[in-house]
């Protein structure tokens, strides 16, 4: 591949583009090559050496490259390519994250994720403030009451002498929040995680013949 003489054909390509009117259509874009900050690419069935920043006639922004895989930026959105890889600049933004429970024979809501990485099964309670824990629990899941605050707080039945945490990562299905705030309770309960109002604020929530749908409000 001569570099230099398609580097030539890229610029008089990118000059005639500069006398046409930009387009609504699509722009589809192909790796043919990659080195270590710069990539050739066939956009719309041009070939067009981008270095590190540079950003085409098209929109198409080479944000970062190396011998593996192209990172590019097109309408606002990253997106990872590898060789002969190809993306349309009319790809849509996914949906917002999701997740249904079905109710179970108790008729409570019980799902998974995780947090911090670990797995966690969760019962949803719409009248927990935060999320709770039990001391058993938290230690599986790796959090420490010593990095935590020592609060009280209410339940139903008791009043009770608490530890505030903040749990970095929570994830429910596909649903991921940073810093939320939970409680870890003494004992060994409540023995599901109570997947409280510290998390739920961040989703929409609805409930239909047994179906409950959590989605991300982001």
């Amino acid at each position: 591949m001569n570099i230099i003489d398609t580097t030539r054909r890229t610029r008089l390509t990118l000059v005639l583009l500069l006398l046409l009117p930009l387009s609504s259509r699509a722009v589809e874009i192909e790796v043919r090559a990659l080195f270590s900050g710069a990539a050739m690419f066939v956009i719309d069935g041009q070939n067009q050496l981008l270095k590190t920043g540079q950003v085409s006639r098209s929109g198409v922004e080479l944000v970062e490259a190396n011998p593996k895989e192209a990172i590019v930026r097109i309408n606002g959105e990253i997106r990872t390519l590898q060789l002969s890889g190809r993306i349309s600049s009319t790809f849509e933004k996914p949906e917002k994250p999701r997740v249904m429970i079905k109710v179970a024979e108790n008729r409570q809501y019980i799902t998974t994720g995780s947090i911090n990485g670990r797995p966690a099964r969760y019962l949803v309670d719409t009248g927990a403030n935060v999320v709770a824990i039990n001391a058993n629990m938290a230690k599986t899941l790796g959090l420490s009451v010593e990095e935590g605050v020592e609060v009280s707080a209410s339940t139903a039945s008791d009043d009770l002498e608490v530890t505030m945490v903040i749990l970095k990562e929570m994830t429910v299905g596909e649903i991921k929040r940073n810093n939320v705030q939970a409680i870890i309770i003494d004992g060994e309960n409540p023995k599901d995680i109570l997947l409280g109002m510290s998390f739920l604020q961040h989703v929409d929530i609805s409930e239909k013949a047994g179906l409950m749908v959590l989605t991300s409000k982001l």
